[in-house]
């Protein structure tokens, strides 16, 4: 399977809030914990807004790829770790 950013991604929306929980973050806290996972691999602050993350976790909104990479990076993860599987066990 390969990912490129023409073609969006369902991510586990309810994983990801799972995750940030755990962690005791606010949808805010965890947007800053993004840019500052970015700013460690790149040198640029990179992050989502707190408004997509609510569509990702509320309703699986579909995102390119690089957004569920910088969404892993946050959480310390593997990004395929975040896909959503479809009835077959598969990443969708």
């Amino acid at each position: 399977m390969s990912f490129d950013d023409a073609s969006p991604i369902t991510p586990d929306g309810v994983g990801i809030r799972r995750r940030r929980r755990r962690r005791g973050w606010s949808r805010r806290t965890f947007v800053a914990e993004i840019a500052e996972a970015s700013f460690r691999e790149s040198g640029l602050r990179e992050t989502i807004s707190p408004h997509l993350l609510e569509g990702i976790e509320e309703t699986n909104e579909r995102v390119p790829y690089g957004t569920l990479c910088r969404i892993a990076a946050g959480l310390d993860c593997n990004p395929v770790e975040l896909l959503l599987e479809d009835e077959k066990g598969e990443p969708s």
